[in-house]
């Protein structure tokens, strides 16, 4: 192979420098993409006519969609331990289209969902500086939010992963000694009350679905784990316990000591629940907890859509801008992007933001277990440092509940979010062969596409090699006008048809 063909020693010498992320820093970094806390949660008891149908949810929910999707995550990160994730899933198994759509989705819901944390950062902290409340300090605000955060993504990945341990531990300090206060006061019979007549089904799914999604969204960072086959694992396993035990033993406190009506469940009720628990000292820390929280969900976030870009722009399906590292080993043009697209999404109110996204993550989600599935037909003897311990049929019927779940989430969707996620969609098909033609007429320049080989040591960066395999070939291939116009017209008649 030429130059062109070569991984630069200097760049990879260059990356190895950088610290990788270990068990504890992944497990907060996971638990930030998934929940960063109980915030947000108090609406499932709204919507679900009382607490019983919570409690329930966040019970059973972990079982058939967390945890099939942390197994699903666990074996193809550790099998394809590079950044792009569930982009290089896909790839290998459908080809570089699905891949890009793929990428596409992930990256426009990631991006939309980070958009909320600044305003949410915002609405905690104007309960005590009601000029928060005025656009002329708002905005300002916002901007100066999402500069600072995307400045400490910037200075690198071991610096977020160490402050989302720092901020998970003040988050969930204070809900811990609510739940010990608690222990006195609380009813067991409470937590069986349900009025169905109030159960708002809709609601009560989106909410549950947004509070426990974005398992696999750390793969995209698979790349910056140190020693991936066994770190993403273990901190998988430490994260669905942890998140599951922040979301249960605020419930099980709040719903057993008080005798709350369920309507007055609505975000932020747990500051009030802690002050009638423990006082106004436990009120205003669960403030700032969630307000930090908010933080550390929008620096985990950030990370893995830059890094989802930066793992795209190596596998040559982005221009290599992408690509281009800072001195601390970050993407700074993937941040830039993110943080922009950010900004200019902060508009949108909450509702709007938690269907779209739970649309456009439940189509790529869709696509994911389908790729799992067909990799374990395909390619049996794919090395797996992590592998679930299920056959083929099994691992079916594993994904087979989360499906329906993501069909029904989907179903359950305003005709506002089909029209808008269509637009994405449409969006994502047309943007593809716009790519290839840059490509073809060098109109930027592409990195050589370097998506991993599994070998038998996937903890060691491995060379670039000549191999004929649809996980190692071109992901943005050099292709005729003709041939691509055929791909984009074939694809386009079966979404249309669907």
């Amino acid at each position: 192979m030429g130059e062109e063909g070569m991984v630069s020693d200097d760049k990879n010498s260059f990356v190895k420098a950088n610290p990788k992320l270990t068990v504890l820093p992944l497990i907060a970094l996971i638990f930030y993409e998934v929940s960063g806390g109980p915030f947000g949660v108090e609406d499932s008891v709204r919507a679900g006519g009382g607490p019983l149908l919570s409690l329930l949810g966040f019970l059973i929910f972990p079982l058939i969609w967390s945890i099939p999707e942390a197994l699903v995550t666990a074996e193809l990160a550790t099998g394809f331990p590079e950044n792009g994730g569930y982009v290089i899933w896909i790839s290998s198994a459908f080809g570089p289209f699905w891949g890009f759509q793929e990428g596409f989705w992930k990256w426009f819901s990631g991006v939309m969902d980070n958009a909320l944390y600044p305003m949410l950062f915002l609405d905690y902290l104007k309960h005590s500086f009601p000029i928060f409340n005025n656009l002329i300090a708002r905005i300002p605000a916002l901007l100066v939010i999402t500069v600072s955060l995307t400045y400490l993504n910037y200075r690198g990945l071991h610096i977020v992963g160490l402050s989302a341990v720092s901020l998970a531990a003040f988050s969930l300090c204070p809900f811990l000694v609510m739940g010990i206060l608690s222990i006195p006061r609380i009813k067991p019979k409470q937590w069986l009350v349900v009025d169905f007549k109030k159960v708002d089904w809709r609601g009560y799914f989106n909410s549950m679905f947004w509070n426990l999604n974005y398992w696999d969204k750390a793969s995209t960072l698979a790349g910056e784990v140190e020693n991936p086959s066994k770190t993403f694992p273990k901190a998988l396993l430490g994260a669905v316990v942890l998140v599951v035990s922040s979301y249960l033993i605020p419930l099980l406190a709040g719903t057993g000591a008080l005798n709350s009506s369920s309507s007055e469940w609505t975000d932020g009720y747990f500051a009030e629940v802690g002050m009638l628990i423990g006082g106004f000292w436990l009120k205003w820390w669960i403030q700032a907890a969630a307000a930090m929280s908010n933080l550390g969900l929008f620096e985990a976030e950030m990370s893995g859509d830059a890094f989802q870009l930066l793992g795209m722009s190596e596998m040559g399906m982005l221009p290599a801008i992408f690509a281009s590292r800072s001195k601390y080993g970050t993407p700074t043009v993937s941040i830039l992007c993110s943080a922009t697209g950010v900004i200019f999404l902060s508009w949108m109110s909450f509702q709007e933001i938690l269907e779209f996204l739970n649309f456009l993550y439940s189509i790529g989600m869709l696509l994911e277990f389908a790729a799992f599935i067909k990799l374990r037909i395909k390619r049996p003897d794919l090395h797996r440092p992590y592998r679930v311990p299920l056959q083929t049929f099994g691992v079916t019927m594993l994904c087979l509940p989360p499906a329906l779940l993501l069909v029904l989430v989907m179903c359950l969707a305003s005709i506002k979010t089909f029209v808008v996620s269509g637009i994405v969609i449409i969006i994502g098909i047309f943007l593809y062969p716009a790519l290839v033609h840059a490509k073809n007429r060098k109109w930027t320049q592409f990195d050589v596409e370097l998506l991993v080989v599994p070998s038998d040591n996937l903890d060691v960066p491995q060379p670039h090699q000549e191999v004929t395999d649809e996980a190692s070939v071109s992901l943005l291939p050099v292709l005729s006008s003709s041939e691509v116009d055929q791909e984009v017209s074939e694809t386009s008649a079966v979404v249309l048809k669907l």
